[in-house]
């Protein structure tokens, strides 16, 4: 049995929309390739729209070779098959994935339909796919395969920044707040690819369309990742003005509800970071206390607003400040505490970074490279543009000298971690 609308893998769906970009790029009808496919355009059509998987390689070999790329372009990651020829393009790096995405940012995505003033309603596609194509993005964010968030935003945000603007108003509401996760989304990947200056933009953009569709509590989200942005831009002042402003106001408005208290804690544990960052021991410490109590009030780890909230992960984010602070056995005696099991990639491979960090500071040569590793399979952005990664990385290299292990320079390398 096929997979209906809401089952569809999140990977055969980006798949099935990067097929259809290079045919549409091509020319070519979905009749003319799947004919030259040996297949029935309805089949086609199933595959451009995730429900029908492509998961024979010599299958997916024939589609590139129809549209003039190669498999990686298609799929980023699957095997290069023995032979195939040296003029295939390697898949991109890591340092690549969002470039298609920044571009997009950089300019205006519906230029066009202010100019025409109006577009073609016919060519709107409905909310619940709209909304299930934003489920699918921040499930592919919070899963580190940022080759296809990339691959799905290209296309997304433009469509999404159009509809707001033609929309009939009973239907704008809905669609700013798509228009928002899906900035928010964008604004995390970019964070955990260390472009710090798109990540501001995609946070800004996502409060202006928060605000638009009148939902407070997603504006507040929204600040939680411009919060992340400015950290990672080194500007902690605004960092911390920027949480602050929104725990006051939630706060004041007495903020009980469930999602309320998550984007409430949330924002604390930020503001921990932020804290921890400029050395401020005691007030990170406060914070991650503030952020406990609301957590255990929660009673459960929750992810409204794709915030992944909860005792677990401010668990996780103790570990992270402890660690920042220099308390590495502090770090340590929380964090090989913790149970990840139903947490994303993302927070399990941040939590065994930290850890690894722990251990170098310890020297435990051999437990950070083991955690390191770890993180690195788990979420490999972590690892190769987190800067306090590659710092405990090179002080593992230099105190081990001569001694070191394979493994270790070879991660090194990877993480470009010695320049």
């Amino acid at each position: 049995m096929k997979p209906t609308g809401k089952d569809v893998d999140p990977q055969d769906r980006v798949f099935g929309q990067r097929v259809q970009k290079f045919r549409k790029e091509r020319g070519r009808t979905q009749a003319e390739l799947a004919a030259a496919l040996g297949r029935t355009s309805s089949w086609l059509s199933q595959v451009e729209r995730g429900v029908q998987p492509v998961q024979r390689m010599d299958l997916l070999q024939q589609i590139a070779d129809e549209l003039g790329v190669s498999v990686q372009q298609l799929r980023p990651g699957a095997p290069v098959e023995p032979g195939a020829s040296s003029q295939t393009p390697a898949p991109l790096s890591l340092s690549n994935d969002l470039d298609e995405t920044r571009r997009v940012l950089s300019g205006h995505p519906a230029l066009d339909t202010l100019l025409a003033g109006q577009s073609d309603a016919s060519q709107e596609r409905p909310l619940d796919v709209l909304r299930g194509d934003v489920d699918d993005l921040w499930d592919l964010t919070h899963s580190g395969r940022l080759a296809q968030v990339s691959t799905l935003s290209v296309d997304l945000l433009p469509e999404l920044e159009r509809a707001v603007r033609t929309a009939d108003n009973e239907d704008q509401a809905q669609l700013y707040l798509l228009l928002s996760r899906t900035y928010q989304a964008l604004s995390a990947a970019f964070v955990r690819q260390d472009e710090a200056d798109a990540a501001w933009v995609a946070a800004d953009r996502a409060i202006f369309a928060a605000e638009q569709s009148g939902d407070p509590l997603q504006v507040c989200a929204s600040v939680f990742r411009m919060v992340h942005a400015f950290v990672r831009l080194k500007a902690l002042g605004q960092a911390e003005h920027a949480a602050q402003t929104a725990i006051q106001a939630l706060e004041e408005q007495g903020a009980r509800s469930p999602e309320s208290l998550s984007v409430l804690g949330s924002l604390h544990l930020s503001l921990a970071l932020v804290r921890a960052r400029a050395s401020a021991r005691a007030e990170a410490k406060e914070e991650i206390a503030k952020a406990r109590a609301i957590a255990e009030q929660l009673g459960e780890n929750r992810n409204d607003f794709n915030l992944e909230f909860g005792p677990v992960n401010v668990e996780i984010q103790a570990v992270s400040t402890a660690v920042d602070l220099g308390d590495a056995g502090e770090a340590l005696d929380i964090g090989l505490g913790i149970s990840v099991e139903g947490l994303s990639p993302e927070r399990q491979g941040r939590l065994l970074m930290d850890l690894g960090r722990a251990h170098a500071q310890r020297r435990h040569g051999g437990e950070a490279l083991d955690c390191l590793l770890r993180a690195e399979a788990i979420a490999p952005e972590i690892i190769q543009t987190h800067q306090a990664a590659r710092a405990a990385i090179r002080e593992l290299v230099l105190v081990a000298g001569p001694n070191a292990p394979r493994e270790l320079l070879e991660l090194a390398e990877r993480a470009d971690a010695l320049d």
